[in-house]
């Protein structure tokens, strides 16, 4: 039996077991994928805005602290402590180089994220953040690290 596949769209969020596969598109937006240290859960979020903010899409979850609350919850609802986990962050990507020379949305993206989870003592392990690219993120919960590939814009 094959296992499940979640395609999390901009503002989901999805926690699932050992074996499970994780997908997302990020342009300007960021992931977060967080793991137990054994690797047999995992979550991930697809943020679309830095801070809090008003819901996007419909979904509250579209905004960094909102997502990150919600993998923080979906992890202790399975026995985990977050601070006890490690993390994985993508994405960031400056999507429109030809109009902005400064700071730009996937930029503070990433910042912000990465200072939410030195605040909350969670472990980065790895990231793929910035440039001018797009990144395609996979990961089947599991001993192996996530897969990214990047598209240059």
């Amino acid at each position: 039996m094959d296992a499940a596949t979640h395609n999390l769209m901009p503002g989901d969020v999805v926690c699932a077991d050992r074996g499970t596969r994780l997908e997302t598109l990020l342009g300007s937006c960021v992931a977060v994928v967080l793991t137990d240290r054994h690797r047999t859960v995992g979550a991930m979020c697809h943020i679309v805005h830095s801070g809090t903010s008003t819901p996007s899409h419909g979904k509250p979850a579209s905004d960094a602290d909102t997502a990150v609350d919600a993998m923080y919850a979906l992890m202790r609802s399975r026995g985990f402590t977050p601070a006890l986990c490690d993390a994985f962050v993508y994405g960031g990507g400056n999507m429109f180089p030809q109009l902005v020379d400064g700071t730009h949305v996937g930029e503070r993206n990433a910042l912000h994220v990465l200072n939410r989870l030195r605040t909350d003592h969670i472990n980065v392990l790895h990231r793929d953040l910035g440039g001018r690219a797009y990144r395609r993120l996979g990961w089947t919960i599991g001993p192996d690290d996530p897969e990214v590939t990047a598209v240059p814009v």
